[in-house]
C-alpha cells in the first residue's frame, strides 16, 4: 500500500485506490490514444497509398535529370497540396532539389529541418524478380517463405495486412519516409492542428551520388534552411522493431584501382603462361589489403580509433540478435574487427564494390586481359579521414612494389616497370556525429515515448553511430546544425540492391513517428 503521512489506514486505503485509479485512467487514456491515432494512420496509409505507387513509378537514378525533374514536380505538387510552401532549388546540372516549409505555433517555437533523398541507386532490371524496378509491386509470402504477387487492392484491405511489402527502387530508400511525412501531415490537417514545431523540409535529388550540388545550395541560400536541428529521415530500423535514434554516420570516400597488363587483350593460348594477368595481380593485391578475418592489414590505417568503456556500454546496450543477423544476411562467421555489429561500425572499413577485366559469362573471351580495375569505398569516422585512408592505401600499393602512373602507361612505362596501376581518388564525404545526450537526441528521445509512437513502453534504440552514408557533413559545416537520424523502414529492405522493399507495418509505424515528432514540442 502506498504511504500518505499523517492520514488514517482507511484513509490511507481510500486514497491509494485513488491514485491507481488515477494512474489507470492515463494508462487506458494513453492506450486508447494510441490505439485511436494507430487506426487512422492505417486508414489515412489506405488513402495515400496509390499515390505512393505512383512515387515509385517516377525513375528516379539521379544520372537521368529529366527523371530527376520529374520526381521534384510530382514532389512540388504533393507538397504543396498539404499547405507548405514550396519551392524548386536548380542547380547547373539540372537535378532540382525541392524545399518545403510548414508553419508550426509561431517564430517562437523551435524550427527542425528535416533531410530526406528522392534519387535511388542505379538498377539492373533483369536481376529483379520483376519486369520492371520502376513498376512496383505488392506481394506477400506463402506457406513456404516464398514471394508471391498480390494485387494492389490487397493494400486497400480492411484490417490491413502488415506483412504485405512494396518491390520497388526506393520503396524504402528513400521515398517510403517522404510519404510517412506526407501522411503524417495529412493526419494532423485531418485533426485541424498544427505542429508543434516549425518544420523545414529538404529532398536531396543527388544523394546517392554523393550530393554534389548540396554545399553551393545551402550556401547560396543559408538563411532559408537555417533551424535549431536537423532529423534526417534515412536508415533501417533496429531489428528488434524498436524505435531508433541514431547520433551519426560513417562518411565515405570513394577510389578506383587499375592494374595494368598487355597494351591490348592477348589471345590465351598464344600468351597465357607469357603474359602477365592483370586480372590475377590485382586480385592478389586487393588480398594484400586485408587478413583472413578481415582486417585490414595497409599500416596505420585503425589509427585514432579509441572508444571509452562508457562508448563501448551504449554499443553493447544496442542489443543486437547476432545470431539473427548472421542468419538474414547468409554468413557463417563475420569479419573481425569489432567483437559486435555494432563495434565494427566504429572502424572505418575498406570495400570493393565493383570489379571488372575480360567479360562474364556468355561475354567471356579466351584472352589475357589487357586491364583490371576495382572500385573501392572506404566508410569512414569522425576521427578517421578519407583523404587519409586513401594515402595509406596508396603507399601500400606502392610497397607491393606497383608503379602509380596518372593515366594509361606510356611505352616507356612499359618498358622500365613490371607492376604498373592507376589509384584515383573519387568523391568524398566526411563522418559526422552527434553527442548523445544533446538537446535534440533528448526531444527525439521523448517523441519516441509519447503516447502517439509506435510501442512508447519500449525504450527507443539509441545507436552511437550508423553504417550507412548521408550528406550530413556538407549541412552541418554550413548550417552548424545538432542533428540525428530517425530510421523507419524494416532492416530486410535490400536497399541499393535488386527486390528492394517496403513492409507495410513499418510504413504505418514510420508514420506514427514521424507524426510524433511533428507533434511533440522542441524545448
Amino acid at each position: 500500500m502506498l504511504a500518505f503521512a499523517g492520514y488514517s489506514t482507511a484513509e490511507q486505503l481510500m486514497r491509494t485506490a485513488l491514485f491507481v485509479s488515477i494512474v489507470a485512467y492515463v494508462a487506458f487514456s494513453q492506450n486508447a490514444l494510441a490505439g485511436s491515432l494507430s487506426a487512422d494512420v492505417a486508414r489515412q496509409a489506405q488513402q495515400n497509398w496509390p499515390e505512393f505507387l505512383d512515387l515509385l513509378a517516377i525513375p528516379n537514378v539521379a544520372d537521368q535529370p529529366a527523371d530527376i525533374q520529374r520526381n521534384a514536380t510530382f514532389l512540388e505538387q504533393a507538397f504543396a497540396k498539404r499547405g507548405f510552401k514550396v519551392r524548386r532549388l536548380d542547380n547547373p546540372a539540372k537535378r532540382p532539389a525541392v524545399f518545403a516549409e510548414l508553419a508550426g505555433p509561431g517564430p517562437q517555437a523551435r524550427t527542425v529541418l528535416l533531410y530526406a533523398h528522392f534519387d535511388g541507386q542505379p538498377v539492373i532490371p533483369e536481376n529483379w524478380s520483376q519486369p520492371d524496378p520502376f513498376r512496383p509491386v505488392v506481394k506477400r509470402r506463402d506457406a513456404q517463405g516464398k514471394w508471391q504477387e498480390v494485387g494492389r487492392q490487397a493494400v486497400q484491405a480492411n484490417p490491413l495486412d502488415p506483412e504485405l511489402r512494396v518491390f520497388a527502387r526506393s520503396a524504402s530508400d528513400d521515398k517510403a519516409p517522404i510519404m510517412m511525412l506526407l501522411t503524417a501531415v495529412d493526419l494532423l490537417r485531418a485533426q485541424q492542428k498544427s505542429p508543434a514545431i516549425n518544420v523545414k523540409v529538404l529532398l536531396d535529388p543527388e544523394e546517392e551520388m554523393g550530393s554534389p550540388s548540396l554545399a553551393g545550395m545551402v550556401e547560396r541560400d543559408s538563411a532559408a534552411f537555417a533551424a535549431d536541428a536537423m532529423v534526417i529521415l534515412d536508415g533501417p530500423q533496429h531489428d528488434s522493431g524498436r524505435s531508433t535514434i541514431v547520433f551519426g554516420n560513417r562518411g565515405i570516400t570513394q577510389a578506383t584501382l587499375t592494374v595494368f597488363g598487355p597494351r591490348a587483350p592477348l589471345h590465351s593460348g598464344h600468351f597465357g603462361n607469357y603474359a602477365p594477368n592483370p586480372a590475377m595481380r590485382l586480385a592478389r593485391l586487393l588480398a594484400s589489403m586485408k587478413d583472413d578475418n578481415g582486417r585490414v592489414l595497409v599500416k596505420g590505417y585503425y589509427d585514432g580509433v579509441s572508444l571509452t568503456s562508457a562508448e563501448r556500454a551504449s554499443l553493447t546496450a544496442v542489443g543486437d540478435d547476432e545470431a539473427a543477423l548472421r542468419k538474414r544476411i547468409g554468413v557463417a562467421r563475420t569479419d573481425e574487427v569489432g567483437k559486435t555489429y555494432q563495434e565494427a561500425l566504429q572502424y572505418p572499413s575498406l570495400n570493393v564494390r565493383g570489379m571488372g577485366s575480360a567479360g562474364i559469362g556468355a561475354k567471356a573471351a579466351n584472352i589475357v586481359p589487357s586491364e583490371a580495375v576495382a572500385e573501392i569505398d572506404i566508410r569512414t569516422t569522425p576521427t578517421t579521414d578519407g583523404r587519409k585512408l586513401f594515402e595509406l592505401i596508396k603507399r601500400h600499393i606502392e610497397q607491393q612494389g606497383y608503379h602509380l602512373v596518372d593515366g594509361a602507361p606510356t611505352d616507356e612505362d612499359r618498358a622500365t616497370y613490371d607492376k604498373l596501376a592507376t589509384f584515383k581518388l573519387g568523391s568524398v564525404q566526411t563522418a559526422a556525429r552527434t553527442p548523445m545526450d544533446a538537446p535534440v537526441g533528448k526531444w527525439a528521445f521523448a517523441a519516441m515515448q509519447s503516447p502517439t509512437a509506435p510501442n512508447p513502453a519500449a525504450e527507443p534504440v539509441r545507436i552511437r553511430m550508423m553504417g550507412g552514408t548521408v550528406p550530413t557533413d556538407v549541412l552541418v559545416e554550413a548550417l552548424r546544425l545538432p542533428f540525428v537520424l530517425i530510421p523507419t523502414v524494416n532492416g530486410d529492405n535490400n536497399q541499393h540492391a535488386q527486390d528492394e522493399n517496403l513492409r507495410v507495418g513499418h510504413f504505418l509505424s514510420g508514420t506514427e513517428i514521424v507524426y510524433s515528432l511533428l507533434t511533440t514540442p522542441y524545448q
